[in-house]
């Protein structure tokens, strides 16, 4: 599932707001249940033509998740969004 806002221009480059991420975050949440997993991302990064998307997500939930419980939950987004701006090269205002 790409993410698919439009985008904001940041000193020339394309970035989405934090909103926009979180809004994003919701939409990948397949079980609806709060939370995002490790098959959940992995599937949102293949979706958007990422390479290693089974890896990348394993390292962005085990980044994000604060708390252990092998999530990442409403109060862990934005310690995804730091992983994915300084892994995914996606900017985020």
């Amino acid at each position: 599932m790409a993410i698919k806002y439009r985008s904001v221009t940041v000193d020339g480059e394309h970035a989405i707001t934090m909103e926009q991420f979180k809004a994003w975050m919701k939409t990948i949440d397949d079980d609806k249940d709060g939370k995002i997993s490790k098959d959940e991302l992995a599937d949102a990064v293949r979706g958007n033509g990422g390479w290693f998307a089974g890896r990348k997500a394993k390292r962005g939930v085990g980044s994000a998740d604060s708390n252990g419980n092998g999530f990442v939950d409403e109060s862990e987004i934005r310690n995804l969004a730091e992983f994915a701006q300084k892994y995914l090269g996606i900017k985020i205002v």
